[in-house]
């Protein structure tokens, strides 16, 4: 069985012996050895044909250049020796040598048989580029187009021409040369164009938005400014205006500070706060946006300032400043939360027991002394034990002496943190300030009789102490009082007025200043004709109105006005646009 598998696997004898015959033995240095047996290479014939076809690719460049074969200067190369027949691998290395020579030394001769003509009658020569190409590639194959370029510009550089320029200016400077030397006549060189567009072209693009103006696509000309001279006298006479108007506002102010220091500054402008100012011209709003005094200049759009340069409208956007709302003024505070007599006692039994626990831990690091013991009378006798039973009468004279000494102790200490009387009103004031600033209330009280002068005194002090702004307005049949300030001193100011005044007391006749109106007023005296006191039983006082005002209507408490008629009450009254109480006032009937 192994013989049949071995004769399958082994090639016929016939194929053996052809295949040996055609293997060769190797050298010692690994090289093929040269067979001895084979067909014999013809060297000569193979070197002649690459001699003829060298010789037709001379002449075809030859006859495309004009050059006559037989005056041509330069002899055909000379065959090269045809070197032994030794092998056919040295014949086909030696056929490559004798093509690249020949390819060679024909372009060697090319180049030799170029002489430069005249310089009167010197024409470009003329390339074959498909000839050059393919003889430098040797082995009849082109080169490659890449490449073809740096073999033309080698070539033409050989001849002494100058290399190529390239077709712009790379600088600032080069861009007002002269044409590239030795070009074609009627060739210039080619420069950048930095103009814009013209305005015809800019006006035939389709997408050219006509709303952004022509002006911007086009340069303006530039048009010298003339000398304006101004005339003799213009600035005099603008220093002189300026000068009457400062005198002017100084005259003013003088004259308001006057009649404030003399108290008469609430008769003033009486009239002019019951007239309608006339409407302006032109309102702020629109000053900016129309060029003219009026509204009549809005006819013609060129006075219209939207989209001028010193137009208003710009694209920045103000952010205004972010303001609270008012309405939060009048919103109470929170209420504290107010704790059961256990509770106070315990919150203030735990804060007492950290301070306590604090002071023993520097004293035990020695950062403060030791206090003394607190003796009383009720600890006499444990706190001093042996002390106390020698000599009592020494150790309770010292007792009470440091008994007096922690009371002394105490009661600076609260001294210390009193406030005093300036303090008292500055803070007072500020509480009082603050309160108006949440809201102001206006009350009006109806009084039937103010002939006790106390009553009077009390009404006037109380406001003045609450800094509340009004007046009392007394009449032969009624007294009004209209005032206006902060939520708290308000509520005070209603309960002084409602509750803790008795209306019906009179005291008698209270001693009158000189210059005093209410003295000279018989309604307003706490007698009658007979000389007994006046019977106030009767009298009352109501509260008519209460509310809410934006502002404040008075400057100050303008005190106690003596009116004999109505038409005085409600003139006293129209200062503050509340003459209209007074008739509300004469209406309202007791109850």
């Amino acid at each position: 069985m192994a013989d049949v598998f071995s004769n399958v696997l082994k090639r016929p004898p016939s194929e053996d012996a052809e295949v040996n015959a055609k293997k060769r033995s190797r050298s010692n240095n690994g090289s093929p050895m040269p067979s001895s047996s084979g067909p014999a290479v013809d060297i000569d014939k193979m070197v002649s044909e690459a001699q003829a076809k060298a010789k037709a690719v001379r002449a075809r460049l030859q006859a495309s250049r004009g050059i006559p074969d037989a005056n041509s200067p330069i002899s055909s190369p000379s065959p090269i020796p045809p070197p032994p027949a030794a092998s056919s691998a040295l014949s086909r290395l030696e056929r490559m040598k004798a093509r690249v020579a020949a390819a060679t030394g024909k372009i060697n001769a090319t180049t030799q048989q170029r002489a430069p003509p005249p310089a009167s009658s010197y024409q470009p020569p003329a390339y074959d580029d498909e000839g050059l190409s393919r003889a430098r590639g040797g082995l009849d194959v082109g080169l490659h187009p890449a490449l073809l370029a740096d073999s033309l510009q080698d070539v033409r550089g050989s001849k002494g021409r100058q290399a190529m320029q390239p077709k712009f200016s790379t600088t600032a400077a080069g861009r007002t040369e002269s044409p590239i030397p030795g070009a074609k006549a009627g060739k210039e060189k080619l420069l950048l164009d930095l103009s814009g567009p013209s305005l015809e072209d800019v006006r035939n693009n389709p997408y050219f938005d006509p709303n952004l103006g022509i002006k911007s696509a086009s340069v303006k000309p530039r048009h010298s400014r003339q000398l304006i001279f101004n005339q003799k006298g213009k600035y005099i006479q603008q220093a002189a205006a300026l000068r009457r108007q400062a005198q002017l506002e100084a005259m003013k102010k003088r004259i308001a500070e006057r009649a404030r220091q003399a108290g008469i500054d609430e008769d003033l402008d009486v009239e002019k706060a019951f007239l309608v100012p006339t409407p302006p011209t032109i309102e702020w709003w629109d000053e900016g946006l129309v060029k003219g005094a009026n509204y009549a200049a809005i006819n013609d759009s060129s006075n219209l300032k939207i989209d001028t340069p010193d137009s208003i409208i710009t694209i920045y956007i103000q952010h205004p400043v972010l303001l609270d709302p008012p309405q939060d003024k009048h919103i109470p505070p929170q209420k504290p939360m107010f704790l059961t007599a256990k509770e106070q006692a315990k919150l203030r039994r735990q804060r007492r027991m950290a301070n306590l626990k604090e002071q023993q831990a520097k004293i035990r690091l020695g950062l403060e002394p030791a206090p003394p013991p607190k003796v009383t009378k009720s600890n006499l006798m444990r706190v001093l034990g042996e002390e106390a039973v020698k000599d009592p009468t020494a150790v309770e004279a010292r007792v009470n002496r440091e008994i007096a000494e922690r009371r002394a102790k105490h009661e600076a200490a609260n001294e210390e943190r009193k406030l005093t009387k300036e303090e008292r009103h500055e803070k007072l004031a500020a509480q009082q300030e603050k309160d108006a600033e949440k809201g102001v209330q206006v009350c009006v009280f109806r009084i039937d009789n103010l002939a006790n002068g106390r009553h009077r005194f009390k009404v006037s002090k109380n406001a003045e102490q609450m800094l509340l702004t009004g007046l009392c307005v007394m009449h032969p049949k009624l007294n009004l009082v209209v005032v206006e300030g902060g939520a708290h001193s308000i509520n005070a100011y209603k309960k002084l007025m409602l509750n803790r005044i008795d209306w019906t007391e009179n005291a008698g006749p209270v001693p009158v200043q000189e210059g005093n109106r209410e003295a000279l007023a018989s309604w307003l005296a706490a007698e009658d004709e007979r000389g007994e006191l006046k019977d106030l039983g009767l009298n009352t006082c109501r509260l008519i109105w209460e509310g809410q005002e934006k502002a404040r209507a008075f400057r100050k408490w303008l005190g106690a006005r003596v009116c004999e008629t109505d038409a005085a009450a409600k003139e006293a009254l129209a200062r503050g646009k509340m003459e209209s109480f007074w008739t509300l006032a004469k209406s309202s009937k007791p109850s």
